[in-house]
């Protein structure tokens, strides 16, 4: 919990943004895992195999690497599990469902924000309920501007049609 305290504070702020940056930690340390097992398997293999750039320590440093190779290895896997479960425990906690997480199929395209309005000849909808109030709010809008213009040419044609009036 030590790493947690120099993150963010918006990662701070919630008890689910805390899990989310715990497993960002334990993605790191799953890579941090992969190259202390690669270092580990290398300090196995036989030093005549070596080749003359490798830094690989010779005789009993080779053996007291490989073992404090493998007990970092042991204690980044411990962290790995205990983040793994300490999320499981909040998921199992807060009672989400497993379709929230569930990963959706391949080739998957999202619906429509919203309830649908227009359905299209197939059955599908065409717009989601915002995107049909910005249309239905967009055409009032025209409808109000042309009669405002209509009454606009109404009142200058009345106005022309006085002075016509006035002249005669």
């Amino acid at each position: 919990m030590a790493e947690h305290e120099e993150l963010d504070p918006i990662w701070a702020s919630t008890k689910t943004s805390r899990q989310i940056a715990g497993l960002g930690e334990v993605e790191k340390s799953i890579g941090k895992l992969l190259t202390l097992a690669a270092s580990s398997v290398s300090l196995l293999t036989l030093p005549q195999t070596d080749s003359p750039d490798d830094p690989l320590p010779q005789g009993e440093e080779r053996i007291e690497k490989f073992v404090l190779e493998v007990g970092d290895y042991f204690e980044t896997l411990n962290s790995v599990q205990e983040g793994i479960r300490s999320t499981l425990a909040h998921i199992r906690h807060a009672r989400t469902a497993p379709t929230a997480i569930e990963a959706p199929p391949a080739g998957f395209v999202p619906p429509n924000t919203g309830v649908s309005l227009d359905i299209a000849a197939d059955g599908k909808a065409l717009r989601g309920l915002q995107e049909s109030r910005i249309e239905r709010d967009a055409w009032t809008g025209i409808l109000d501007a042309l009669k405002r213009l209509k009454a606009a040419q109404e009142e200058e044609n009345v106005d022309v049609e006085m002075d016509i009036q006035g002249t005669v």
